[in-house]
C-alpha cells in the first residue's frame, strides 16, 4: 500500500491576513479564544480587531484544514475554565504559516527592490 502525499502547505496560500494573525498567535503554544483575539489585537494595535464569530469560523475551517488541533488547557496556564477550548498549531499548521511568511518576505523584498519599502536598520 502506498503512503499518502504529505498535504503540500504552497496550495493554502495566500493567507488572509486574520488567519496568518491566527496562526501566529498560536506559535508560542495553545490558546484559548478570547487570548487569540487579544493577542491579535494588541499585536497589530488594533488593526485587526476579530469578533468572536469571524475567530470561530476561521478556528473552523483550520481545524477542518488540519492546521489546528483541539487540546487541553496547557499545565499552568491562570484560565481553567472547562468552557474554554484551547487550540494549538499542527505540524502541517507550522509548516503552512511558515510557507506564507517567506512568501510575505518575498514580497516585501520586491517591494523594496522597486523602493517601495524601505529596508529596517
Amino acid at each position: 500500500m502506498a503512503k499518502a502525499a504529505a498535504p503540500d502547505p504552497q496550495r493554502h496560500l495566500p493567507l488572509s491576513p486574520q488567519t496568518f494573525h491566527i496562526l501566529l498567535a498560536l506559535r508560542e503554544g495553545p490558546r484559548h479564544g478570547y487570548a487569540m483575539i487579544t493577542e491579535i489585537h494588541d499585536r497589530t494595535d488594533g488593526e485587526i480587531d476579530l469578533t468572536a464569530s469571524t475567530l470561530y469560523d476561521a478556528l473552523a475551517r483550520l481545524l477542518d484544514r488540519d492546521m489546528l488541533a483541539e487540546t487541553d488547557s496547557p499545565p499552568g496556564a491562570a484560565d481553567t475554565d472547562a468552557r474554554r477550548r484551547y487550540y494549538a498549531l499542527t505540524p502541517f499548521g507550522r509548516a503552512v504559516a511558515e510557507a506564507e511568511a517567506r512568501r510575505l518576505e518575498r514580497l516585501v523584498a520586491l517591494a523594496r527592490g522597486k523602493r517601495l519599502a524601505r529596508a529596517r536598520r
